[in-house]
This record gives structure tokens, sequence and C-alpha cells, in this order.
């Protein structure tokens, strides 16, 4: 345990996991789409739900979406920005699932057209898990650049993306290999301990089979 496990993060309140989670939540999935939110279709459940507007989670996951920190003083302000900036959105109630209580669902559309569906849980003290990326589970904490591949579900993958990273010196934390079924579109997420060179993605998006590449990138992120 350190002393962040204790006081929590440094936030616009008034709740670090209804309020701060919930930026940061919003603020991965805009780092995800890779581009600017247009279109932000919003689903909580659970505490989320039941709880969040007094909590200003409804504010909070704009904010997010919109870029802003969770220190970031225009927070409450979130849909007046939303409006100059003009990123429509709609907040619903989704489907109950087994899930982490502290959950929102979104859809979003980027301002060149590119979407994505993220899942995301607040657990606790500012932290968050990202728990699933377009229909395929996931599960990583967002707090190291990442990267998120979509590719065919054929052997071979692993031994043709390691090198890649190898060759520009991206030493690998951890790996995940995820997928719906057999034969399927299948997900691979790697964490890592260094900023991933533009070269590196590139590189990974011109592979056979790979479909998608998102990037969780730390620049910038206190």
């Amino acid at each position: 345990m350190n002393l962040f496990d204790i006081i929590g993060p440094v936030m616009i309140g008034p709740s670090s996991s209804h309020t701060a989670g919930a930026v940061k939540i919003g603020n991965v999935a805009r780092r995800l789409l890779g581009e600017d939110v247009k279109k932000a279709d919003i689903y909580f459940t659970g505490s989320f739900l039941s709880t969040g507007k007094g909590h200003g989670t409804d504010k909070a996951i704009v904010a997010g979406l919109l870029g802003l920190a969770v220190d970031d003083t225009d927070i409450p302000h979130s849909f007046e920005l939303a409006e100059k900036r003009r990123m429509k959105f709609e907040i619903k109630a989704g489907e109950d699932v087994e899930n982490h209580p502290n959950a929102v669902r979104m859809k979003l559309t980027g301002v060149t057209g590119r979407k994505i569906e993220v899942m995301g849980n607040s657990v606790g003290g500012g932290r968050i898990e990202i728990c699933e990326i377009d229909g395929v589970e996931t599960s990583f904490s967002a707090e190291s650049p990442t990267l998120i591949i979509q590719n065919e579900d054929k052997p071979g993958y692993v031994a043709e993306i390691a090198p890649i990273l190898v060759k520009e010196h991206v030493n690998i934390a951890t790996m995940q290999l995820h997928r719906k079924k057999r034969g399927a579109v299948a997900v691979m997420v790697i964490e890592c301990d260094q900023e991933i060179p533009e070269s590196c993605i590139k590189a990974l998006k011109k592979l056979n089979g790979v479909l998608e590449v998102a990037y969780l990138t730390m620049r910038g992120i206190e």
C-alpha cells in the first residue's frame, strides 16, 4: 500500500470512484478513439446509474470524453463545454450485466467517422479497468503505454508482433490474449514500460491479418 491508496488522487470531487474514475474512463476511451469525439452514446449501469447524478458522474464522463483531467476545474461545466465544441452526447440506462457496480459503456464516433465501443469500470481510489473494446473482453488499467491490437484469430501473431517492439527496445510488461470464440476476431493487449514509437505502430498496422491497432499513450498524462 502507498500514500495514493490512502488519500486517493488529486481531483475535482466529490468521489474518487464516481467522479475521478469516470473522468479517467472517458479520457481513456477518447485516447483509444484517437481523435476528438463527435458523438457519444453513454450507458450507465449499477451504482453509476443509481447514484451517479448526485456524484456528478454524468458530467465527469463527458469531461473525460472532452479530454479533461481529473483535477480540471471545468469538470462541473462539461455539458456546456461539449455544446461549445459541438460534441453531441446522450446518457442512458444500460442493460444490467454481471460486472463491476461502477460501470459504463460508451459508443463513440470521432470527427472523421471512426467508431469504437468501450466499457470501463471504476474500481476505487480513482483507478479504472477497461474491460471491453468493440465487444471483446479485455482487462487493463490504462496506467502505462498500451497497445490494443485486433487481429484474425490465427496462429503466429505473437511471434510477428514481439520482434517489432524488441527492435525499438520496447519492453513488454504484460501481454494478454482475448477472443470471443475460436476463429473469430482476437484482441491482444500489450502493456509496455516505454512509449511506443510511431514507426512500430505503422509496422503493426501493415501486418497481414491485423484489423485494427489502437494505442494508449501516456504522453501529457501526469
